[in-house]
């Protein structure tokens, strides 16, 4: 499967990227809607991973500066990682680990020398593959299981 990375610009592309969140999160995981659109949409950096014929497929988000400072405990150069989602057509395609890597580069683009990302315990492996280490205990975000995780860029 064929598909090309780019930084979301516009109303239209934030709209792929809320579609392709709201199928994954919402409609397949449960998570309710006021929890999964937060205020740091606003101003994060979305990568949104699109089909040869426009069919969004996956997005991330990079929240990063002093809105990264808040969220990651103030860790001088951490930048976050989030709301990583590929659609289920998608997985298992390496779009996930292009995703990933797509933000982390706009994340050493901006500063960052640290990545910071809260995993689903069900996706450990899968950042592990990537270079990343849990740390921390298992917690609950939005019902489901989560590991704090981080990689040095």
């Amino acid at each position: 499967m064929g598909f090309v990375l780019r930084t979301a610009r516009g109303e239209a592309d934030l709209a792929l990227v809320r579609a392709v969140r709201r199928d994954v999160f919402i409609v397949e995981q449960n998570v309710p809607e006021e929890l999964e659109y937060d205020e740091y949409d606003a101003t994060a950096v979305h990568v949104l991973a699109l089909a040869e014929d426009g069919t969004a497929l996956g997005t991330g988000r990079l929240i990063f500066g002093a809105q990264a400072a808040e969220l990651t405990g103030g860790v001088e150069g951490r930048v976050l990682l989030g709301r990583l989602a590929v659609r289920a057509a998608a997985r298992g395609t390496g779009l996930g680990a292009a995703l990933v890597r797509a933000i982390e580069a706009a994340g050493a683009e901006r500063g960052g020398v640290e990545v910071e990302l809260h995993a689903q315990v069900q996706a450990l492996g899968f950042y592990e593959r990537l270079g990343y280490a849990a740390d921390g205990p298992v917690y609950d975000d939005a019902g489901i299981p989560h590991r704090t995780m981080t990689r040095v860029l």
